[in-house]
């Protein structure tokens, strides 16, 4: 998932105009929200990389243009052998629905966070809080004004953190923050979301030009029918990125798959 990137913060300085102030801070966003926007639009690079997405799994990944290729090493705990590793590999190699069903979740999520990101300058008040020669962190808060356009963005203009962006690329490097307040759906029966959630999301260039999630951690308290795609508690680390072909095939990424270490 290329989930919502930048939140910028700009800290007030003694003499400094809260309006000046303000303007900056969301033009480092809008800008942000741009590159952002142009990069995912135009990435039409494959990885392959290494997974954890829980305790209890560690995988490695391959995408391709069919879907993203799975060799599970280690399945609730328990290590998979070689045979059963092939087996999961060749299962999702051989059906075309599993492959489809995954494009158009990939799809749908791409395109929510793509809206979600259109509404960082206007949903959020920033400032700047600390900048140096490399990056610059910013605050964000919710703005009293912002009249959240569905229910999935209500949870979205709930949060409250930091994010640090990349001066040189206007990438972001890393967002941190908290749900500061209750949300509930339906009064509660679609949905109840606990003030005190935290979420982490950190990111690095892995190629030129090409920004990685590396970290997510969400941990949310409460539950919410509505969002059957979202985890309220999750810990996934990737690392080891190496890239593939564009034109990569199922079967050439089994191949590439197989030669990684257990």
């Amino acid at each position: 998932m290329r989930i919502c990137r930048q939140w910028l913060v700009l800290a007030l300085l003694a003499g400094c105009s809260v309006a000046a102030r303000g303007q900056d801070a969301k033009g480092i966003i809008g800008q942000a929200v741009q590159t952002e926007l142009a990069a995912s639009r135009d990435d039409q690079s494959h990885w392959l990389y290494y997974e954890v997405p829980s305790a209890s799994v560690t995988q490695w990944v391959a995408e391709t243009s069919y879907g993203n290729l799975r060799r599970v090493l280690r399945q609730k705990g328990i290590s998979l052998s070689l045979p059963a590793q092939h087996r999961l590999i060749d299962r999702f190699i051989q059906d075309s629905q599993a492959q489809a069903r995954q494009r158009k979740a990939g799809q749908h999520d791409d395109k929510q966070a793509a809206e979600m990101l259109r509404l960082l300058p206007n949903a959020f008040v920033w400032t700047i809080t600390a900048s140096n020669a490399s990056d610059t962190t910013l605050h964000f808060r919710p703005d009293p004004d912002f009249q959240p356009p569905d229910w999935e963005t209500r949870v979205f203009a709930a949060m409250e953190g930091d994010m640090m962006v990349d001066n040189a690329q206007h990438r972001i490097v890393s967002l941190k923050g908290r749900l500061i307040h209750d949300v509930k759906f339906g009064f509660g029966v679609l949905g109840d979301l606990k003030a005190g959630g935290t979420f982490d999301v950190e990111r690095r260039e892995t190629g030129n030009a090409v920004w990685q999630i590396t970290e997510t951690h969400v941990h949310i308290q409460g539950h919410a029918l509505l969002f059957k795609n979202i985890s309220q508690n999750e810990d996934d680390v990737l690392s080891r990125f190496q890239p593939l072909p564009g034109d990569i095939s199922l079967h050439q990424a089994e191949i590439e798959l197989l030669k990684q270490p257990e």
